[in-house]
Order: C-alpha cells, then sequence, then structure tokens
C-alpha cells in the first residue's frame, strides 16, 4: 500500500468513526469512561522551559526528564500539566510520574529516536517470564511508567510517533536482540486516561495497561502499515476496570486484544484481566478486531464488546488459547459488529500461540465457557466462522444469535466448522454446525437470546 493510499484508507476510517459518533449524537450515549474522572490542572509548565526544541533533530530526552523530574518533586496540589507546543520534538524514551497529565497541542508530535541504542533494557514481565519475542529482557516502552497514579496523557489530537521502522527491520532481518519495544506501556498502574492523541507506528504494540486498574483509553487513533509486525493497538493485560471507547485503529495486528499472561508464568502470576469494555471502535488489520488471547495464563473474565466496525480484516472476533495456558476465559459478551471484508467473522479456537520455553504444563489446560455473540453481519465473509475446542477441555456455552456473515458475489462460501464445542444458535446465517444447532444446546442458551 502506498503512503497515499494509506493516509485516505486513515481518512476513511476517521470519516466512519465520525458519521458513528453523530448518529449516536441524538441519543443518550452510553460510557464507561466515568470510571476515572478527567481532571484539569491549574499548574502547568512547558517543555520548552526546560530546553525542549521541536524542529524535529535536536534529542529531547533531557528536557523531558528534567521535566517529569520537576513535576515528581513539586508536589503540587492537583498535579502539574506538562505542555508541548506544536513542533516535533525527537526524543528517547523516558518515564512518566504519577499526578501529572502530558498535554500535546495541535500540532505537536513526540517522535522517538531510532537511535536503538538509546532504549535501556528492562527485566520481564512476571507473568511472562521473558520478553514476549526473545528470552531475556525487554526494551523500554517509549513513554513509560510503573506504579503510578493519576496520569493523562490528552491533548489536541497531537501525535506520538514510534517511527517503528527501524524495529520492523530488525525483526524481518532476525537482528533483534531482545523484544522490541511498545510505544506506552504502564505497569502496576491505576486512574489512567489516554485520551486524543494519535498513536503512530509503534516499533511493538501501541498501548499497553499491564497489571493496571481503572483505565480509560477513549478518542485514541492509532495507526500503522498493514504490513507492520506484532503492532496491536490496545492490549490490556492482567488488568482490572479498563474502558476503551470512541477509537479508530489501523494497525498490522489485533486491533484490542485482551491478555493475562503467558503459559506457566502467567498461572503462577495470576492475575486475571476482568471487567473490560470496549465500545463504538472502528479499524482495520489483517489480523483480529476484537480479541481474547492468546496469553490469557491468568484468566479473562466479564469482558464487553459492542458497536464495533471492522473493514479489511483477517478476523472480526477471535478468542484464542492453547494447551499450557490454563486459565480460565468466561463470561465474554460481544455484539453490535458489522465486518466488510473479512477471512473469517468469528474464530474461536484452543491452538493459538507459542510458548516461553520447553517447561510448560502440556495438562495446564485452559477453560474457555459461556460466551455470547449476538447482532453480527457481515458482507464479504470468506468464512463466517470456526470453533476448535480441546479434545480435553471443550468450549462450552459459545451462544450465537442474530448472526448474518454473507460471502462475497460470486465466491464459494465456505461453512462453518466446529469440534469440541458445545453450545446453541438462534437466528445465525449461514447456518452453523450441528454441534450448536440441537434443540437440547439451545435449551441451553436460551436465556443468552
Amino acid at each position: 500500500m502506498s503512503c497515499l493510499d494509506f493516509s485516505i484508507f486513515v481518512c476513511f476510517g476517521i470519516i466512519v468513526l465520525l458519521i458513528n459518533c453523530l448518529a449516536l449524537a441524538n441519543a443518550e450515549e452510553v460510557t464507561c469512561s466515568g470510571i476515572v474522572p478527567m481532571r484539569y490542572r491549574d499548574d502547568k509548565i512547558s517543555i520548552t522551559d526546560f530546553g525542549g526544541v521541536g524542529d524535529g533533530v535536536t534529542l529531547n530526552t533531557k528536557a523531558f526528564k528534567e521535566a517529569i523530574y520537576r513535576i515528581e518533586h513539586l508536589h503540587r496540589r492537583g498535579g502539574t500539566l506538562l505542555y508541548v507546543p506544536p513542533g516535533e520534538y525527537l526524543t528517547g524514551p523516558f518515564n512518566l510520574t504519577s499526578h501529572m497529565t502530558l498535554y500535546l497541542a495541535r500540532g505537536a508530535v513526540i517522535k522517538a529516536t531510532v537511535d536503538t541504542e538509546e532504549w535501556p533494557l528492562l527485566s520481564p514481565l512476571p507473568s511472562y517470564g521473558r520478553g514476549r519475542e526473545l528470552p531475556g529482557g525487554r526494551y523500554m516502552s517509549f513513554i513509560h511508567g510503573d506504579g503510578l497514579h493519576d496520569v493523562i496523557i490528552t491533548g489536541e489530537n497531537g501525535t506520538i510517533d514510534g517511527q517503528g521502522d527501524v524495529w520492523w527491520n530488525m525483526w524481518r532481518q532476525r537482528t533483534l536482540k531482545f523484544t522490541r519495544p511498545n510505544l506506552v506501556e504502564l505497569l502496576n498502574s491505576t486512574s489512567i486516561i489516554i485520551s486524543n492523541i494519535t498513536f503512530k507506528n509503534s516499533p511493538f504494540w501501541n498501548l499497553h495497561p499491564v497489571y493496571c486498574s481503572n483505565v480509560v483509553i477513549n478518542y485514541a487513533t492509532i495507526v500503522a502499515p498493514a504490513d507492520s509486525p506484532n503492532t496491536d493497538g490496545i492490549d490490556p493485560d492482567s488488568s482490572s476496570h479498563v474502558c476503551i471507547e470512541d477509537s479508530y485503529i489501523s494497525t498490522g495486528d489485533d486491533l484490542v486484544a485482551v491478555k493475562s499472561g503467558w503459559d506457566e508464568y502467567g498461572i503462577a502470576y495470576g492475575r486475571p484481566s476482568q471487567d473490560i469494555t470496549i465500545r463504538r471502535v472502528t479499524g482495520s488489520s489483517p489480523f483480529a478486531g476484537i480479541a481474547v488471547g492468546s496469553e490469557t495464563s491468568g484468566g479473562v473474565e466479564d469482558v464487553l464488546a459492542e458497536h464495533i466496525n471492522l473493514f479489511n480484516m483477517g478476523f472480526g472476533i477471535h478468542l484464542k488459547t492453547n494447551i499450557g495456558r490454563g486459565g480460565v476465559i468466561r463470561n465474554i459478551t460481544i455484539s453490535n459488529v458489522y465486518m466488510d471484508k473479512a477471512r473469517k467473522g468469528i474464530k474461536i479456537s484452543g491452538d493459538v500461540g507459542d510458548h516461553p520455553d520447553e517447561n510448560y504444563n502440556p495438562k495446564a489446560l485452559p477453560v474457555l465457557k459461556d460466551v455470547k455473540i449476538k447482532d453480527v453481519w457481515g458482507d464479504r465473509v470468506q468464512q463466517p466462522g470456526l470453533i476448535r475446542g480441546l479434545k480435553d477441555a471443550p468450549f462450552s456455552g459459545i451462544c450465537l444469535s442474530n448472526i448474518s456473515l454473507g460471502g462475497a458475489t460470486g465466491q464459494r462460501d465456505l461453512p462453518w466448522q466446529c469440534s469440541d464445542v458445545s453450545g446453541g444458535a438462534v437466528q445465525v446465517s449461514p447456518l452453523p454446525c450441528s454441534e450448536l444447532t440441537s434443540s437440547q444446546q439451545i435449551g441451553a442458551c436460551a436465556s443468552s437470546f
């Protein structure tokens, strides 16, 4: 895809998102964003007060670190806002602090250095046991925080640009020494708002709240080329009370993927992702729109995704796990989804994802149950669905209703494929597999329809 084509496609997606928002404007809009009220800070400083230069050439790492050090030690009542005026501010990675707002003005760009020597190494996440890509540590995220409270990243739709090309090429050429950095990662943190920002060209996952609670991500635009490896949009990981709303995501991997740790390390850490709401998200990806997994070893429960619009997808909805994962995936509700052009509409599978090492327990089988998928329709969907449980851990309570996933004109439609699954299906077209259409199974799902 050329740069012009990519820009046009991004603009199209944003227009669709705006149309959806306008359509809801006259109705009482349901939102979860109130779990973290927006805080307005009276105390303000500018990155230019610390020598910041927005010429796209000067390295501003020292300026950002000094500004945030000042905020950390000011202890102002209500916290402090760090203002980034219009311009391109090249910088290495930096840490945020509690009780601060990082505010990007319209036309402000915080741009990551492409000098990989500027990126410090961090220890592996305990629920992963090693870097996600390679053994050992991992590169620090571009914007990072650990153990924080009351942090806001917002502005007038300024841009945080990870300049991921150098990292993608290292991955393709197999010259990486450690796992690539995320664009924004917050660990062990609470009361987080990320809003009205464009995130661009992340080296790896874009937004990664891990071991966090009370997180709001809304009105975000997240973009990367379709061939950029592993550029997930938003990955809530072993986190609770997360609200993701009103955002546009077009990347090279899953748009939103709920995770909770990797095999024996995630099982030992034992922190689930729970109470996750995903609402009014539009986007495109060669992988999944709404995903759970495949790293689910701490468990995932109470996920609601609704009013989702997807275009040019690999999979519309993808719940994925594997042997050795353990963990319980339950109480997943996905509704009001539209997709145009997808390889598979719905995929729920127990054979997806790799393992951190040879020490995983093949007897640690995941449990996947109580999944409701309803009010889904799509055009140009090559295969409506594939549900493949595990022989020794069948998926149960898979309840489908009011689903219509049509194939492309003149194309031979592939049928549903199912194994080791039980549940029910009502008003599903094309007709789903027999495991979901017996009267006994439909009765088991009656309360879900």
